[in-house]
Parts: C-alpha cells; structure tokens; sequence
C-alpha cells in the first residue's frame, strides 16, 4: 500500500512537468514546413480555397505551408493519407463535403471519421439548380409541378456517383417524392454543357463553376440550396423560400487535421484560422468566387458534420446509394 501511494504521489509530482514540457514544445511548434492535404485535383474549388488559405496561413504560423494534392477515390484517397499521418499539427488537411458524404455511402472507408479532428470552418458555397431557359420554367414549384406530371420522363444531370451535386438531386427529390432519372457525367463541366443542349431537364452545380453560364443567361437558376440568399446572386430564392421545408446544401470547406493533436497546437491554428477567416481580403475573395464566409471554431465544425452526415445518411438509404 505504501510504495501505490508513493508512486501515485509520484505521477502527480511529474504532472506538472509534463505539462510544462508539452506547453513548451507547442510554443516551440512550428519548426519546418507544414503539409496541407488537398484531396482533390489543382484547379477546383477546394483547391482555390487551400491556395489562398495556405500563404496566410504561413504568415500567421511562421512556416512554410505546401500544398500537396492527393486526389482519388471521391476525396478518399487523401483523406486517409491525412487521418494516418502522426498527430503532430505538421500534416493538416482540406476539409470539405466528402468528409460527411462518403460515410454515409461507403461501407468501408480507408480511414475511420474519428480519426479526422476538424479545426475549424471558413466558407460555405451554394448549389444552385438550374434548368434550360428554353424550358419555360421559372421556379422550383414550376420544375415539380411538371416532373409530377411526366414521372421518370424527365432526368438530372451530375458530376458522378455520389458527389455533392448527385445527392443534392436526391434530397430534393425526397422532399417531394419525385421521379426523375440521374444521368452521371464526368465532371460538373460536361454535365453543365449536356443541360445548356438540352440533353437533360436539370442539375444541381457548385455556384462559382455555374455563375458565369447564369450571368450570360445560357442557364436559368430557380434556387440555391443554402439557408441565406447568394451575395452573388440574391435574386434567387433559397430552397426553402421556393417551399422545400428543410433543404440546406453547402459546398463547404474548412481545415482538419490527425486526431489527438496536442491541444496547444490545436488551439493556435484554430486561433490562426480564425483570424485569416476574418479579414477583409479574404472574405472579399471568398464572396467573388461566390463563397460566404461561415466561420466556425473546430467544436462548431465537428457539429456541422455530424449534422451533414446524419442528412447523407438518410438521403442515400431513400435513394439506397452506395459506393462499395
């Protein structure tokens, strides 16, 4: 009994040691370049959003921060890459839709969710359905009223199985137990370009890719599926003004990391984010590529996902969708 007390007084002796010592190592942190996932190609709207996060973010951290593309496997690929990699705060990873999607439509993951810590959100991005003008349709009740009136006559356009845009088709398809026919192309480009020929009736796209077409009227927009009207284009109704109760879709992306950061090092990228999510020449250029900027800490960001998930989860068990 004597030597337990004495070791237990012991560990509580090197308490505050320990404490002091990992206290002083976060101070130390960062000592080399800092790795950014991006899980996707150059060129998208994750990518775009990683590059103008990544410099500012080597300012307010003092390291460089690269940017390491690790596209495959619908975001997968580098989502595993990052969850595996030691919880150190030198790996950090793009954070966006997939990390809510694919768990609701794939069996097996090469990473468990758990093993991502999310840190914090910077931005959202609406979807926004579109339709041919020479459709004749002018709204969401409109597009309804007439998909009820030819079942499975109609079809939808996406970029691919699962992706952002397919679900968004799907929600709202459930919303309103319609019919319509999912037509997948390989990328949202070539699926726009089948809508603008008339080859499909509808899609759901990421607002910054679809804005241009919208502008020049080749494509008529009938809603945006945030919960607040589009700086860009504030015009259009959201879903929920157009009369679909409890539709909310965001192109979302934000920054995590390896679970089990020390909580030190957590705690600055989260305040560094925060700071780089609020100044004026970031949301400036968040809200020309038609982003809005949403910050949240990484407890918020945590319950938005959990949320995100949940809505995916029920959406792919309505269309019975699944990946593996």
């Amino acid at each position: 009994m004597q030597r337990r007390h004495w070791l237990q007084q012991a560990a509580i002796g090197l308490l505050p040691l320990t404490l002091s010592s990992q206290s002083a190592w976060a101070q130390a942190w960062p000592t080399r370049p800092i790795r950014l996932v991006v899980p996707f190609p150059p060129g998208g709207l994750i990518d775009n959003m990683a590059r103008l996060i990544g410099p500012r973010l080597s300012q307010e951290l003092g390291q460089p921060v690269v940017i390491d593309n690790k596209p495959g496997a619908g975001g997968n690929l580098g989502a595993g890459e990052a969850a595996r990699a030691s919880a150190d705060g030198y790996t950090l990873l793009m954070a966006s839709p997939p990390l809510t999607i694919n768990p609701a439509l794939y069996k097996k993951l090469p990473y468990q969710p758990e093993q991502i810590a999310p840190l914090g959100l910077l931005g959202r991005v609406p979807n926004v359905l579109m339709v041919n003008p020479a459709s004749g349709i002018q709204s969401v009740a409109e597009l309804s009223a007439r998909i009820k009136a030819r079942p499975g006559q109609l079809n939808y356009a996406s970029n691919g199985q699962g992706t952002s845009l397919h679900l968004s088709a799907e929600l709202y398809k459930s919303k309103n137990g319609l019919f319509v026919t999912h037509i997948p192309y390989r990328g949202a480009a070539a699926a726009m370009t089948a809508l603008m020929a008339n080859e499909v009736d509808m899609m759901f796209d990421n607002l910054p890719s679809a804005l241009g077409q919208i502008q020049a009227g080749k494509l008529k927009a009938l809603a945006v599926t945030t919960p607040q009207r589009s700086s860009v284009l504030p015009q259009v109704p959201t879903m929920a003004e157009a009369g679909i109760t409890g539709y909310q879709v965001s192109a979302w992306f934000g920054l995590a990391a390896p679970a089990g950061l020390p909580a030190a090092v957590q705690t600055r990228i989260e305040q560094a984010l925060e700071r780089i999510a609020k100044q004026p020449e970031v949301m400036a250029a968040l809200q020309k590529q038609g982003a809005e900027p949403s910050w949240l800490d990484g407890k918020g960001l945590a319950g938005f996902m959990q949320a995100d998930t949940a809505q995916w989860k029920t959406v792919a068990d309505y269309a019975r969708i699944s990946l593996d």
